[in-house]
């Protein structure tokens, strides 16, 4: 088994200490951080609430991956200082948004998210990558809060299987096909505005939603400009902080107008290619 670095640290000091940058290298995860206000979080959720009003559910709509794209709020929420502050901390001042996706569970929800690899299927190069988990809800063991199993992001990638289950959240219901230590596994518990950080290659999932209330999610992919995708001509991605010197991403377009015609276009093709990457070797896609 190959060796895996954890993700390269940088000199911290804007939001996390030294000491929390080197728990990350070793354990694969932080948290809790204050990403944005209560406030903040409130006004994103009562946002989704209105989407969902005119058009159902988010979770069933393409707007649940990358809606940065279409969502004005979302873009913002991307760009926040606070957030890319923590970021900086771990990844360095050059960084790329490579996607962004809603975590929602309905109140006693069977949905869940099997153990597993971020990188499974991302097709990107380095293992230098961080979500951002941002909780617009409380996010609880109730409510089906994310799991982590400490310190399997120095494994090397671990084999997958695709289940395509109906309940589970990922995009082909990959789960780990080895056994995992589950009884060592951290809930990562937010209050609303608080966030999470994850490596890449840590074993994570979370369980049902068998409270009686929703939770509400955003989970950000920052990557150093460095990255680039090895499993397909065109990536997409967005530039949050610093200067991309490298190019490997075509630039994603800012959405002008909140869920506009053109911002709307602009995501079906995006994510389309985006699919041709998450779905290969598979004729199969989960909607």
């Amino acid at each position: 088994m190959s060796s895996v670095q954890p993700v390269a640290r940088t000199r911290a000091g804007k939001v996390l200490t030294e000491a929390q940058v080197d728990a990350f290298g070793r354990n694969g995860y932080h948290f809790p951080v204050r990403a944005i206000s209560t406030a903040h979080a409130d006004a994103c959720r009562s946002k989704i609430e209105e989407f969902e009003f005119d058009h159902g559910l988010i979770m069933k709509t393409p707007y649940r991956n990358k809606p940065h794209m279409v969502f004005q709020w979302a873009n913002e929420l991307i760009r926040h200082p606070r957030i890319l502050d923590t970021i900086e901390d771990i990844l360095g001042p050059d960084l790329l948004v490579w996607g962004s996706s809603f975590f929602i569970k309905e109140p006693n929800d069977p949905a869940y998210v099997s153990w597993h690899q971020d990188s499974t299927y991302w097709g990107l190069s380095h293992p230098d990558i961080v979500t951002a988990w941002i909780a617009l809800t409380v996010s609880d063991v109730p409510n089906g809060a994310m799991r982590v199993v400490p310190g399997t992001h120095l494994k090397d990638q671990l084999p997958h299987k695709d289940t395509f289950a109906e309940n589970n959240l990922l995009t082909r219901g990959q789960e780990v096909a080895v056994e995992v230590q589950g009884d060592t596994a951290v809930d990562l518990t937010l209050e609303p505005g608080e966030m999470s950080l994850h490596h890449v290659r840590i074993v994570h999932g979370s369980e049902p939603n068998r409270a009686h209330y929703r939770r509400l999610g955003i989970a950000i992919r920052y990557v150093p400009t460095y990255v680039r995708q090895t499993e397909g001509p065109r990536d997409y991605a967005t530039l949050v902080r610093g200067v991309d010197r490298y190019h490997h991403f075509e630039v994603e377009p800012m959405p002008k107008v909140e869920f506009g015609e053109q911002e709307r276009a602009d995501h079906k093709r995006i994510t389309e290619e985006a699919n041709k990457i998450l779905y290969r070797g598979t004729d199969r896609v989960k909607t």
